[in-house]
């Protein structure tokens, strides 16, 4: 586009949010100064330049693997989808934003005090200025910690505000986010990748930055663990949560223990992370799961994502969680119908910032109000729904304002909340190559330590996909912008490294948790498991391709690969393919912050190619396997590449060299068994990809005792059963625990034993049953290894040092 064509884009702009409430544009149709600078920039370049710089942000978010998962409708799937950032930021006027910070801080502090009050002295309930049902019926109050702010301590660290500007022009609070506040992360992505879109813009404005913000709460948190203490945990749902990927990113970033509540146990009172080297005490804990699936002994007893015994350890004082359990309160929607009586109560002033105009139905003059005012007042729920029915449909469906009636007695109305409907202003958003104005809300981001609450100089906008979109979600095509405070400095540069009058000390990675160590080692297996299967199914369709009539050799290899869940008389054999790589990606979805976005995306295709192999009539199954054994070494070349070969990338090794160990001696038995049919020597040096070693190591023609040799002793070949021992007696040797000297355990000895045994072996004496006690051997080492590592930790717990791994 020309230089020009931006600034009639902008008139059009205009002419658009006329009459209108706009983050760019005044009521008088002109553009306001703060979004100026902006604005003359983009003018000036064409459109081809605007085209790249957005490509290089979608380049970045693609390469870093930023997604966010959605929710099927009803039936409990999701779908991780990349992230959805547009263009431009939201620019907010640095003297505005002073004064939005004072209003947030306040609130901060109203917050913390009403909720010191709900754990604590309850005197706003017994005062009057807030009706008791409204916390003795809210599922959010924990009565097992009903006096935990007694204590003293603050139970709000770190939260997050939801405002929208309202009509008269100033921000209104929309509601508050104590439970597990979602976006920070997304919001530090956010501005990595319009930095790298827009990097001279970013200076030319001076933007705050971020860093300063996440370096002060991390400072923080390791203050609460104690001078003892050098790693803090930060508690997330799991990977099917749909801020995931967030809650790793975080974890990297502030360099935190990424935990879920099954890698956590609790020993009498103190909690302790399940680790490959053991029980490690842990004492600090960022939650970013929902309390009542905190702890199923004494919360909500259906929770599989908890962890027994955590209150316990909370009471007492063994472990801190930030935030508190039961923080969550705090976003009950009828506590905004009492919000200034209650600040003149607790604070003796009024709050700086509105909040959007709330009706508690459970008294009669509001209930009465709701209803005659209905047509322009929303009906919702006056509590948060419980844990019972958070995944309800039921629950959904009250979500979205179905299935609600107006209540006949104030009674009735206990559950129930009138609310205005916001009318959010909009921001400019390019769509299709052009500005389009889309309603927006932001999230405002604040932490507290010593010195008090501090504002997140930035946030977390959100768009709508439409122009007149009433509310604004990700799960409903929603979309991300940057947010952007101009300083009247130039921004210092911040980082959360050690600062370079430090001396550097090179560190190991800590203790690994046996979680992350159980999904590598079962990464690693399924990976091979899928190698070999299409393998063999590439093997077998080569030979019937090349006019081979079903014989022997096809009928053993049919065999085999039933065993792999793939029937080759089936018109689509390729759906038994489907079921491995997609255990493999499964897997690999609950770790994917333990390797690189592309070792991800490798094992994401491979999953693509079979189902679009399964959609096609006439699909070539020898092209199809060919591409999937390119993808999978691509996958293991990354890992190998790119991993840091320490304890989690060791429990990746042992998988596969324990996967391919157990198929190659399986099938080599399977194969030579009895009165080997014709090509059955070929064919075990095709699966082993030998041939050409073959070719150069032996001048002879095939034979039996050279075949097994290569491909089941030979100690060079890595593809050789031996081969695949020694890997595994190497990196078990170097796993937690195993000191030389000692005597070793029922693990190691297993292992050495069968190690000699391939060491020592002939090719003659190598039949059917002798391969068949390798695999069982194999099978007691991969039980040994388990039951060592992955399943429990040995007793013991010890303090550990060591950045994430």
């Amino acid at each position: 586009m020309p230089p020009t064509i931006l600034s009639k884009l902008a008139l059009g702009y205009s002419q658009h949010v006329a009459g209108g409430r706009d983050e760019m544009i005044a009521r008088d149709g002109t553009l306001k100064t703060h979004y100026a600078p902006l604005m003359k920039a983009l003018s000036a370049m064409p459109e081809r330049e605007i085209s790249r710089r957005f490509a290089s942000a979608r380049q970045y978010l693609s390469e870093a693997g930023v997604f966010h998962q959605v929710y099927g409708a009803g039936d409990g799937s999701e779908q991780s989808r990349d992230w959805p950032l547009g263009h431009p930021a939201l620019i907010v006027d640095r003297q505005e934003w002073s004064t939005l910070s004072e209003g947030l801080v306040q609130r901060a502090e109203f917050l913390e005090t009403l909720l010191a009050d709900l754990y604590g002295e309850r005197r706003t309930i017994r005062e009057g200025h807030l009706p008791g049902i409204i916390l003795g019926q809210n599922p959010e109050f924990l009565r097992p910690l009903a006096d935990q702010a007694k204590n003293g301590a603050p139970l709000l660290r770190f939260i997050a505000v939801d405002l929208g500007r309202g009509p008269d022009g100033r921000w209104w609070v929309l509601g508050d986010r104590t439970q597990a506040p979602s976006g920070a992360g997304f919001a530090l992505e956010n501005r990595v990748a319009t930095s790298k879109a827009f990097p001279d813009l970013s200076r030319s404005l001076n933007i705050e930055r971020l860093a300063s913000f996440f370096r002060r709460f991390r400072e923080m948190l390791y203050r609460l663990a104690g001078p003892e203490v050098t790693r803090v945990g930060l508690l997330t749902p799991g990977p099917h949560n749909e801020t995931y990927y967030e809650h790793a990113y975080l974890a990297r970033y502030l360099g935190l223990l990424l935990l879920e509540g099954g890698d956590l146990v609790v020993h009498g009172d103190r909690a302790e992370v399940r680790t490959v080297d053991g029980f490690q005490a842990i004492k600090v804990l960022w939650r970013r799961l929902d309390a009542d699936f905190c702890d199923p002994l004494e919360l909500f007893a259906g929770s599989q994502i908890g962890t027994p015994g955590l209150l316990r350890a909370v009471r007492s004082g063994a472990l801190q969680v930030v935030n508190a359990l039961g923080s969550g309160i705090l976003e009950t929607p009828a506590l905004l119908a009492f919000q200034q009586s209650l600040a003149s109560a607790l604070i003796g002033e009024e709050l700086k910032l509105p909040t959007v105009a709330t009706w508690w139905c459970g008294q009669e003059e509001a209930r009465r109000y709701v209803i005659d005012n209905a047509a322009r007042l929303q009906l919702g729920p006056a509590f948060p729904p419980s844990a019972n029915a958070r995944s309800s449909e039921e629950t959904a469906a009250r979500r979205d304002g179905k299935s609600r009636s107006f209540p006949a007695s104030a009674r009735e109305g206990v559950d129930l909340v009138g609310q205005e409907i916001a009318a959010l202003s909009t921001a400019p958003v390019f769509v299709d190559g052009h500005l389009a104005p889309r309603p927006v809300t932001l999230r405002a981001f604040l932490m507290r330590d010593e010195d008090g609450w501090h504002v997140m100089p930035g946030g977390f906008a959100r768009v709508a996909d439409s122009r007149d979109a009433r509310v604004i979600s990700m799960q409903r095509g929603g979309g991300s912008i940057d947010v952007w405070i101009p300083s009247a400095t130039p921004a210092k540069p911040v980082t959360l490294l050690a600062s370079q009058g430090d001396r550097f000390s090179r560190r190991l990675p800590g203790a690994l948790p046996a979680r992350a160590a159980d999904n590598l080692f079962w990464l690693g297996r399924y990976a091979e498991r899928c190698e070999v299967a299409t393998r063999l199914l590439r093997l077998y369709a080569a030979r019937t391709s090349e006019g081979w009539t079903s014989g022997g050799l096809e009928a053993r290899v049919a065999k085999v690969l039933a065993g792999f869940g793939i029937e080759v008389e089936d018109d689509r054999p390729q759906r038994g393919l489907l079921v491995l790589a997609r255990q493999a990606a499964d897997t690999a979805s609950r770790i994917r912050e333990r390797f690189s976005p592309e070792a991800w995306h490798t094992l994401k295709e491979i999953v693509s190619l079979v189902l679009e192999a399964i959609a096609e009539e006439d699909e070539d199954i020898v092209d199809l396997t060919s591409q999937i054994l390119t993808h999978l070494s691509g996958f293991a070349g990354l890992a190998h590449e790119n991993m840091y070969q320490f304890t989690g990338w060791r429990f990746m090794q042992c998988g596969r060299a324990l996967e391919r160990g157990q198929s190659t001696a399986t099938i080599a038995s399977q194969l030579l068994a009895g009165d080997p049919p014709e090509g059955v020597l070929e064919a075990l040096l095709t699966f082993t990809d030998s041939s050409v070693t073959y070719r150069r190591r032996y001048s002879v023609d095939l034979s039996r005792e050279t075949v097994v040799d290569l491909t089941v002793l030979d100690p060079l070949n890595p593809r050789a059963l031996a081969f695949q021992v020694n890997t595994l007696s190497d990196v078990t040797s170097v796993l937690p625990g195993v000191h030389v000297g000692e005597t070793p355990d029922m693990l190691l000895r297993r292992l050495a034993r069968l190690k000699v045994r391939l060491q020592t072996a002939d090719a003659v004496e190598v039949d059917p049953a002798f391969l068949e006690r390798v695999v069982g051997d194999l099978g007691l080492i991969s039980n040994l290894l388990t039951s060592r590592y992955l399943l429990s930790s040995p007793p013991g717990a010890k303090e550990w040092s060591g950045g994430p791994e």
